[in-house]
């Protein structure tokens, strides 16, 4: 299927090196870096997220105040506080 890219002259440069090199001709090159495109983008989705790195961690603490995060939002007013006195 015909399909139409506009490209600056840098862009249209590199591509007719790169398809000289290796060939092939302007569309294969293209085709080719669209594939390995997207098969980066469907290995970012696999990726385990953050949460799966530590999930084994979360919940495995045991012992200390249970209202921590409750009070958060104070200990870290309080913490700005005492470097606003100390400057």
């Amino acid at each position: 299927m015909p399909l139409t890219v506009r490209v600056d002259v840098k862009t249209e440069r590199l591509l007719q090196r790169l398809a000289r090199k290796r060939g092939r001709t302007k569309s294969e090159v293209i085709r080719d870096a669209i594939g390995v495109l997207a098969k980066e983008v469907e290995a970012q989705e696999v990726a385990e997220r953050p949460y799966d790195q530590v999930r084994d961690l979360i919940g495995s603490v045991q012992g200390g105040p249970a209202d921590l995060s409750v009070r958060t939002g104070a200990a870290f007013r309080r913490m700005l506080a005492g470097r606003r006195r100390k400057a």
